[in-house]
This record gives structure tokens, C-alpha cells and sequence, in this order.
């Protein structure tokens, strides 16, 4: 049974604000193929990359303290120098660290979830440009007083006749300037287009810190063995982000040929695209997971942007349902059929195997009802659902008929939650009201930040433990 409605913090004089329209019967599925499944979040796996990461520390620090002598540091400007070659060193080793991250190398992927590593890269992302700005100041302030000069005119000694000063100044600036427009405000102020752009440069910048500290680090020249374990580091990042990054999506888009059979209106400003493509059953994607696609038209083809799945996945076609938020999705409204695409993925753990029970609440508000839809599709039929959709009109509940009929048919329920935000509010008195078993269930929450903030809060404040909240953000 479909409950009829759920109306939260409801004025009592107002009258019902859902509209529970006829809903379509549902269509036979189709033939489903069982793909790779991706792994559940495990404990040891962030347990064991922190201990990698931090005996790679350890070594790392080894370096600069084997480079210095009880001589170098008593004498004049000996400690800031030494002090700033370790800064350099810890830095370079945060930047690796931090790439790894967003490598998207696929096990730690279906480990931990993309998001999580996102959310991991952004915390530690500023350390590395602070330590940076702290080697170049300390190495300057300490070469000037070993020279018994003046601080800016060292700076330019340095800079104009030092080898490879100028370049890794140079890529410390791209560094920076990547630091600074992943800062909420600025991406908010800039084109997704223009700050990927602006990210490219990082791997530039990446090049010239490597070869100025091999070439002139106290640490590595006449040191082969050090030199050979940090060359060993860096060639092993850039490899595995090669691979992963270009690699992997080149094959599988060769591969599997994916192609834009239709383009339908799913609701107002959004399309779904239905997308055919060979062996298809080989793709490892589950229901909820999204992609890097990048439609190769022209205007389009040089800038991939993740689309989560809007249906559970089979073996004959994918579908992602696109709401117009920009120029990029505003043109995927205007493919043609028979459209090449190229992918990139599947990436994410907001996946069916990530509940730990029977009970599943789902929570959606605009194009999230997408994952949320393709992750209810591949629930097993024996799981307990209820799914709250969230919009400030009935217009704004995307893929609504769908979601309604699947739950209908698994014997769950629906909860239509429709007026402005202000008026009619998710809080944990309503969850426990519409549900009164939330607390024994897993939650997986899908919409615009803001909406997952306030729902994540509210349903802990509803008894929900927090390794029982599901949610995925589709940041890069």
C-alpha cells in the first residue's frame, strides 16, 4: 500500500498540500545482469591506508633528518634551512598523499566510497600549500642569514640563480591557485568547466616540485638509494592515476561503445537519456553508482561530469536522468540519438550492499530521486522499504510514478512531502511520526547539500546510527 500523504509541520489551518495523482502500472522488467558487486565500507581498510600513509610519513621524515649534521645546524641560518628542506619534504609527500586520494583507484573506490575520499582530500588538501609557503619562507630566511643579506634580495637570488627555483616557485603558484578555488565560495563564483581547468595545472605544478627537489635536495644529490625510493613514489602516483584516470576510461569506452539511443523529458527542466552499448553486462555497476560522462559532440566533448543512474542497471541499457543546473546540463537536453559517449567509472559506494539491515528508508529531493530510484531496483525483494520524496512542488518530484509503482509493488510505502522549506520541514519528529521503526533502519539520503545536511541531522536526532546513514555527494 502507498500511504496517501505525510504532511510535516503542517499549519492546521492549510489544507492538504499532496496530490497523489493515478499512478501507471508497471512495466515488466527486463532481463537484469548481476554485476561485479562493490565492496562494503570496511574499518581495517581505513585503518590499514592510515598506516601506510603514515610509515610513508615516518620515511619521508627520515630523509630530512639523515641529511643534517650537528655542523649544518649550528651554523648561521642552519636551523630555518634545515627546518624548510623538512617542510619541502613533508609537503611533497602530503601532495602525493592527497592525489592518491582522488586517483580513483577503483578497490579503494568500492571501499570506501568516492565521496568519503573527496571529503579526505578537501580536510587535507590545505596542509600541503601551508607547508609549502612555510619551505619557501624558511629556506629564504635561512639562506639570507647564512649570506649575511637581506631577506627580498635573497628571495631574488634565489628566484633568477638557483636551478630550479623559478619553476617550482612557479608550480608552487598553480598549487595555490588550485587551494584557493576549491574553496566553497569561489567554485560557487566559477564554471565547473573553469575549475577543472584550473585543476589541470596541478599535475604541471606536481612535475616541477619533483624535479627540483631531486635535483637540488639535500636529501637526494649524492644519495641514490633516497633518490631512488622518492622517484619510485612519485612514478608509482603518476602511474596509478594514468591508469585509472585515462587508461581505465579508455578501455571500457572502447569497449562497451556506449551511445545515446533517446533523449525523454523526465519532469520540468530535467531529461533522462537512455544510453545502449556492447556487453554492457560486463560493465561492473550496481543500482546508485555514477559516471564520468563525457558526450563526444562538439562543445561538449573535451569536459566530463558525473550523472549517477536513474534505473537499476541491466544488460541492455543505462539510463541517467539530468536536471538543467548549467551550460553543460542544458546541452544534454539537445543530444541526438546515435550521440558517442565516453565513460569514466562507475565510481561510489551508495550502493544496496552498504545497509546492514532489512529496513531501508530512502529520502530524495530533485535529481537525487535518480540513485535513490536505481538503488531501490536493486534492493532485494525481501527487504522492508519506505521512500520520503521531497519537492516544493508535485511537479518537482522527479521519477515520482516510477519510485511510487516499484514501491507499490514491493508492499512499502511512499511519503510525498511537498511545500517550501520554510512551512513544511523534515525534522526528527516527523521521520519518527511517518516511521515509526526509523531508528531499526538504514537511511540513504540523495538531493542538494543543504537538504542532506538538514536530513542527515534529523534522522540522527530520530535514533539512527551513523554507520547506518547512506549519503553520496558527486564532488571531483
Amino acid at each position: 500500500m502507498t500511504n496517501p500523504s505525510l504532511w510535516i509541520d503542517r499549519p492546521a489551518d492549510e489544507g492538504p498540500r499532496v496530490a497523489t495523482p493515478e499512478l501507471r502500472p508497471r512495466v515488466a522488467p527486463r532481463a537484469r545482469r548481476r554485476p561485479l558487486r562493490p565492496a562494503r565500507r570496511r574499518p581495517w581498510v581505513v585503518d590499514t591506508l592510515a598506516a601506510v600513509a603514515g610509515l610513508g610519513l615516518g620515511a619521508t621524515l627520515a630523509l630530512g633528518i639523515a641529511a643534517e649534521s650537528a655542523g649544518s645546524l649550528s651554523a648561521a641560518g642552519g636551523l630555518a634551512t634545515a627546518a624548510g628542506r623538512l617542510t619541502g619534504l613533508v609537503a611533497a609527500y602530503a601532495m602525493v598523499v592527497v592525489v592518491v586520494l582522488v586517483a580513483r583507484f577503483p578497490p579503494l573506490e568500492r571501499a570506501i566510497g568516492q565521496d568519503r575520499l573527496v571529503r579526505w582530500h578537501r580536510k587535507l588538501g590545505p596542509y600541503p600549500l601551508f607547508l609549502l609557503a612555510a619551505h619557501g619562507i624558511l629556506i629564504t630566511v635561512g639562506y639570507a642569514q647564512a649570506a649575511g643579506d637581506g631577506v627580498l634580495h635573497q628571495f631574488g637570488q634565489l628566484l633568477w640563480t638557483y636551478p630550479g627555483v623559478l619553476a617550482a616557485t612557479v608550480g608552487g603558484a598553480f598549487l595555490i591557485l588550485a587551494g584557493v578555488t576549491s574553496y566553497k565560495r569561489a567554485r560557487r563564483r566559477m564554471a565547473y568547466e573553469t575549475w577543472w581547468t584550473v585543476h589541470l595545472y596541478t599535475y604541471l605544478a606536481l612535475f616541477l616540485s619533483f624535479s627540483h627537489q631531486v635535483d637540488t635536495g639535500a636529501s637526494f644529490v649524492g644519495h641514490p638509494a633516497n633518490t631512488f625510493w622518492w622517484t619510485a613514489l612519485w612514478i608509482g602516483t603518476l602511474a596509478l592515476v594514468v591508469i585509472c584516470r585515462v587508461g581505465l576510461p579508455v578501455w571500457r569506452s572502447l569497449r562497451h561503445q556506449v551511445r545515446v539511443v533517446a533523449v525523454e523529458p523526465a519532469g520540468p527542466g530535467a531529461v533522462s537519456v537512455i544510453l545502449g552499448g556492447r556487453r554492457l553486462d560486463r560493465l561492473p555497476v550496481a543500482g546508485g553508482q555514477f559516471l564520468q560522462w563525457r558526450f563526444l559532440r562538439r562543445g561538449m566533448w573535451w569536459q566530463a561530469h558525473p550523472y549517477s543512474l536513474s534505473e537499476t542497471p541491466d544488460a541492455g541499457r543505462l539510463r541517467i536522468t539530468v536536471k538543467d543546473l548549467g551550460d553543460h546540463s542544458r546541452a544534454v537536453s539537445r543530444l541526438r540519438p546515435g550521440t558517442r559517449v565516453a565513460i569514466e567509472g562507475p565510481y561510489g559506494a551508495f550502493t544496496a550492499d552498504a545497509r546492514e539491515r532489512d529496513r531501508v528508508l530512502l529520502v530524495a529531493a530533485g535529481v537525487g530521486s535518480a540513485p535513490i530510484l536505481s538503488v531501490l531496483g536493486d534492493l532485494p525483494e525481501h527487504v522492508d522499504v519506505t521512500v520520503v520524496l521531497r519537492g516544493h512542488s508535485p511537479q518537482d518530484l522527479l521519477l515520482r510514478d516510477e519510485i511510487v509503482a516499484e514501491v507499490r509493488r514491493r508492499g512499502g510505502h511512499t511519503h510525498e512531502v511537498v511545500g517550501p522549506r520554510e512551512r513544511v520541514r523534515l525534522t526528527a519528529e516527523s521521520f519518527r511520526r511517518a516511521v515509526p521503526d526509523i531508528a531499526e533502519r538504514d537511511v540513504y539520503l540523495c538531493g542538494p547539500e543543504g537538504f542532506m545536511d538538514g536530513v542527515r541531522a534529523a534522522v540522527l536526532n530520530a535514533g539512527v546510527a551513523p554507520a547506518r546513514i547512506h549519503f553520496e555527494s558527486f564532488a571531483t
